[in-house]
């Protein structure tokens, strides 16, 4: 992936600290920088969630020039937030507790890793006088509004613990600027998906988890009746959001929220069809009880992306889907 630079900086002479590195988007931004020879990459995971074989082949690429440090530890953490902030040009923050599920299952743990940990990073990023924070904010925060498309400055109220720490994300961010002076850019991502997307644990994505079931011939489960539609976000678009946040020049275009998606939208039913084109299968899905806190159809206006960040010609669904599907067949097989 990446066979096209989003930025026109080099980043040679700039450092990064991506937290929740080891993690799906965290470790599809590292590959990135990597690929485009950033100057130094800092990787901050405690591995709750994140992988290590997500990384390790960065941390162990010696023909590339970009140093990529590895620093274990927890955002929760005052003193491990400062110590990763230290000497870096730029932050993009994934890190975090996702899951609507697990934060009604667990709504103490979510806010301390998404709220408390947000906190510590913005006070660690203002200390270290961090010339960018660009962080991984939600399309759950549109909560009950029935809108679509979504607009960023249209929402409803949060339907679950997650979405209200997403959205204290967004509001601690502001008041961040305004008081200390802090450039922060968040993107609301609408379902990402692609490679390093993990169908383990119990509140893995629905497209991960698709795939394993069609690559063990063993049939998924759909929530509710799968009519359901989301606009589902290949992982290279998301990368493409963040470089362009944090190289933004346009000066209306910093201390704002985006929406990261394609602007389209397709039922989970569609997408598992299409998902068992690709593995050329007559399988069919079990359908169960629809869960707490989903909402019943998502889809973005990306127009604000578009004109202030440059965001342009996001890989669609069926493309994307492809070429996770090869993704995770590959790794199948080996």
């Amino acid at each position: 992936m990446y066979n096209t630079a989003f930025q026109q900086q080099s980043l040679k002479s700039f450092s990064f600290l991506v937290t929740g590195g080891a993690g799906f988007i965290g470790s599809n931004l590292v590959e990135y920088l990597v690929k485009y020879n950033a100057g130094k990459v800092r990787i901050l995971d405690n591995f709750s969630t994140g992988q290590r074989e997500n990384i390790i082949p960065f941390l162990e690429n010696t023909a590339n020039n970009t140093i990529v440090e590895l620093l274990e530890g927890d955002i929760r953490d005052l003193e491990t937030c400062h110590k990763a902030c230290k000497d870096m040009d730029f932050v993009l923050h994934q890190a975090a507790l996702g899951s609507v599920p697990r934060s009604i299952d667990n709504p103490i743990a979510t806010n301390e890793a998404n709220i408390t940990g947000f906190l510590n990073m913005l006070v660690a990023a203002k200390d270290a006088n961090i010339k960018r924070f660009v962080y991984a904010a939600s399309s759950s925060t549109y909560g009950d509004s029935q809108k679509l498309p979504k607009k960023e400055d249209e929402i409803g109220k949060p339907l679950s613990p997650y979405a209200l720490t997403k959205y204290v994300n967004e509001l601690y961010a502001d008041v961040f600027n305004r008081t200390y002076g802090l450039n922060t850019i968040g993107l609301r991502y609408f379902n990402i998906f692609g490679p390093r997307q993990s169908p383990k644990g119990a509140y893995a994505a629905v497209i991960p988890l698709f795939a394993e079931a069609l690559l063990t011939n063993t049939s998924p489960k759909i929530n509710g009746d799968g009519t359901q539609t989301r606009d589902f976000t290949f992982v290279e678009n998301a990368v493409q959001a963040n470089i362009k946040a944090v190289f933004a020049e346009k000066t209306d275009a910093v201390n704002q929220i985006y929406n990261v998606a394609c602007g389209e939208r397709i039922s989970v039913n569609d997408l598992f069809e299409t998902l068992r084109e690709y593995a050329q299968t007559d399988l069919k899905a079990i359908y169960q009880e629809s869960r707490k806190g989903d909402v019943q159809n998502s889809l973005a206006d990306i127009s604000k992306i578009n004109t202030l960040l440059g965001y342009e010609n996001p890989i669609k669904s069926r493309e994307g889907l492809k070429i996770t599907w090869e993704w995770f067949k590959e790794k199948g097989m080996k």
